[in-house]
Formats: structure tokens, sequence, C-alpha cells
């Protein structure tokens, strides 16, 4: 179907946010395209679930244990 065709759209992105993208995506086993959609794909879902962009509890401390 025509429709099921990926869209190709333009992206800049800065050399730095490129780089941690690129190092992110090979950490995950991705290629950088794949981190760049599976990244949007989980923000929309986010977005879906509870209406927010991002989670509320991005701005929270991690809890560090030392043993």
């Amino acid at each position: 179907m025509a429709g099921d065709k990926k869209k190709q759209i333009p992206l800049r992105l800065s050399p730095k946010l490129y780089a941690d993208i690129a190092s992110w995506a090979e950490d995950d086993f991705r290629s950088i395209n794949g981190q760049i959609e599976y990244l949007l794909s989980e923000c929309v879902r986010q977005h879906r679930k509870t209406g927010k962009y991002i989670s509320e509890e991005i701005d929270k401390p991690l809890k560090v244990t030392l043993d």
C-alpha cells in the first residue's frame, strides 16, 4: 500500500547531539536512523499515555545506594 511507505525528512542536528545519539544507537545495536525513530516513537507513546511529552519522573533525582 502507498500509505505504508515511510516518509523521509531532512533533519539537522548539532555535532554533539549526533555523536550522543550515535553512541546510544551503538549501545542499543541500532542504526542512528533507527535510534531516532525509536526515540520519537517512545515520545509519542508517552504523550498518548499521559498527555505529556516527557515523564514527570525526569526531574526526580536518582536514588543511589552505596554498598
